[in-house]
């Protein structure tokens, strides 16, 4: 049976109504592509701020979901219609097999469209069923620090029930705001170039150091048609030819604001691009792990 994921986008809902349209094509694009590249079928059709994604392979289509820019949080969704008798159904199979005895339970509701019921109206409906159905396993609600969340999106006419919600890397979808590319020869310039891809920048890469691991263990699983290319003891040159190469718009560096005098003299008039520059090396290392944990 296929699995659905709804999949939710950020700052996209925030364009102007045409470029909203471009981004969120090329996010589906994205998608649609990571999939093929995969060998994974899927299917997919959207309403307006979300994303449905049906697929045979559920663990699969989350980990290639929640690498994709652009999506915020991903979710493994039941559907039903928005009648309340079918979500209180649906809610309650998909409590029973979570709610141990003693749980603390949570109902986080949320509404689109026009319905006959308040979201908090619907939560305390769906709370006291829950209470009554299992009213032997001593449940709580705790709407602060529950050990169990349900989720309710009602979206007009359908309705997703869920347990989770996965977050992505958010940003905007790879490939809507022109190529770069980067110095990878640590995590600081790793996370440069994570940076520079969560803001659209399609970003070719020449590596150093440990950046032939950081690329390819971490790096493609966010852009699988990542280019790579090595260093071979003259940085600035490859990072040249690359450019040139690439048509590239930019230069990403791993450089401090002391460094940039250098770069002008070896850059020219090339647009330079260090997202890191303000971080410490702990912060650097901090949000490095964060991203290597969401590739994993």
């Amino acid at each position: 049976m296929a699995s659905t994921f709804l999949v939710r986008y950020g700052e996209l809902a925030l364009k102007s109504p045409p470029v909203r349209r471009e981004f969120e094509h090329t996010l589906e694009r994205n998608i649609l592509d990571r999939f093929r590249r995969s060998d994974l079928a899927c299917r997919l059709r959207s309403d307006h701020g979300h994303l449905y994604v049906m697929t045979e392979d559920a663990a699969r289509g989350s980990a290639l979901l929640r690498t994709v820019f652009g999506v915020t949080s991903v979710s493994q969704v039941t559907e039903v219609s928005s009648e309340v008798p079918a979500i209180e159904s649906a809610l309650l199979t998909l409590a029973d097999p979570v709610l141990a005895t003693g749980s603390r339970f949570a109902v986080r509701t949320r509404r689109v469209g026009t319905h006959p019921f308040t979201s908090q109206e619907l939560a305390r409906t769906l709370g006291s069923a829950i209470g009554v159905r299992y009213a032997d396993r001593d449940l709580h609600v705790d709407l602060t620090h529950p050990t169990v969340e349900l989720q309710v999106e009602v979206r007009g006419n359908r309705t997703y029930l869920s347990l989770d919600r996965v977050a992505g890397p958010g940003g905007l979808p790879l490939g809507v705001a022109g190529k770069l590319v980067a110095l990878v020869g640590g995590d600081r310039g790793a996370l440069g170039a994570y940076l520079m891809m969560k803001r659209g920048c399609a970003t070719a890469v020449v590596t150093d150091g440990e950046g032939p691991e950081f690329a390819e263990e971490v790096l493609r699983k966010f852009s699988p048609t990542l280019r790579v290319q090595p260093a071979e003891g003259d940085a600035v040159g490859a990072l040249g030819r690359l450019a040139e190469q690439e048509r590239a718009e930019g230069i990403v560096l791993p450089i401090p604001v002391e460094g940039y005098p250098q770069a002008r003299v070896d850059w020219g008039d090339r647009v330079l691009f260090s997202p890191t520059v303000g971080f410490s090396d702990a912060e650097v290392a901090e949000r490095w792990e964060a991203v290597q944990r969401l590739a994993n």
